[in-house]
């Protein structure tokens, strides 16, 4: 008799249960408001990805937001990899995870009903990367377009914070979806520049030298850091700058980077091809190489094991 398989294990307002039993009220504010923040990394061979750098971004975001997970730094960082090895008899399937950490405000009161949790609500959840739904990304490259919808206004809310509320980034992928149901959006700022897409930073090469849009527009990816670390080490020039759409049509090389992805490479923007279509080209692969000589993982041979 085939025996049940072991379910999926998240962390909830300080225990480990099974995932399924993980349950927000319908009154809880992130539902209602989108009133949370969260984080995620990845997982390489099961060791999550510069899990220090994407918690304290993670409490950034949460000082910003004015909330109190009621836990520390440290302590979210030891419940995160605890959580890992709670369920690394699952991760040979999966392949590796996405590591998650999120806080809403939680239930207010009604009247004078008080909710049977004050405070916030607290999960820790690692799931499955999409690494099948994502692999042909790295055997064909991105196409890029850009939606007539612009990146949300630094002096409306941040982009530097990573909330629940992606409302912005959601229509403005849908326009392009419905467009090219396989593109990716990359949203210009309110100046008309390149920003971001969602959960995804940009990166353009023109000349040798390496551009990214401004902090200041855009949530600093762990993985961007990673990048920008790498082309110093590898002496290529990297300027964080504004990035107009003369600039990106006429880039020799472009590519996204993100906590699933890492680095992956762009075969078009706007349907023009990308320099000479040569995906990844000469400086993204130097990178890409670096970056997993870094992780000690080599992800796009992981992505492409998944094509089918």
């Amino acid at each position: 008799m085939t025996q049940p398989s072991k379910p999926r294990l998240a962390w909830f307002n300080g225990q480990f249960m099974p995932e399924s039993q993980v349950l927000i009220p319908f009154r809880d504010r992130s539902f209602k408001y989108g009133d949370a923040a969260f984080d995620m990394t990845r997982t390489f061979n099961g060791r999550p990805f510069r899990l220090e750098e994407h918690i304290d971004r993670f409490y950034r975001s949460l000082r910003y937001l004015r909330l109190d997970p009621g836990m520390s730094r440290q302590e979210m960082i030891g419940v995160s990899e605890q959580l890992l090895v709670c369920n690394e008899p699952l991760r040979a399937a999966a392949g590796d995870w996405w590591l998650g950490q999120r806080v809403t405000r939680g239930v207010d009161p009604i009247g004078e009903e008080v909710p049977a949790h004050l405070g916030p609500n607290v999960i820790v959840e690692c799931t499955p990367l999409p690494l099948q739904a994502r692999a042909r990304l790295f055997r064909d490259g991105i196409d890029v377009w850009t939606p007539a919808q612009r990146r949300v206004a630094p002096d409306m809310l941040s982009p530097r914070a990573k909330t629940h509320n992606y409302l912005n980034l959601i229509v403005a992928e849908q326009s392009v979806k419905a467009h090219d149901p396989e593109g990716w959006a990359v949203l210009l700022d309110i100046n008309g520049n390149l920003a971001e897409g969602r959960g995804s930073n940009i990166f353009v090469v023109r000349a040798g030298t390496l551009y990214t849009p401004r902090e200041r527009y855009v949530l600093p990816g762990i993985s961007r850091q990673m990048t920008l670390d790498l082309a110093r080490r590898l002496d290529i020039p990297a300027v964080e700058a504004d990035i107009d759409l003369f600039d990106a049509a006429n880039a020799d090389e472009m590519f996204l980077t993100s906590t699933s992805l890492c680095i992956a490479g762009a075969r078009s923007f706007n349907g023009a091809t990308v320099g000479d279509g040569r995906v990844p080209g000469p400086i993204t692969r130097r990178l890409t190489e670096a970056y997993i000589a870094e992780v000690g993982c080599d992800f796009v041979q992981q992505y492409l094991d998944r094509l089918t």
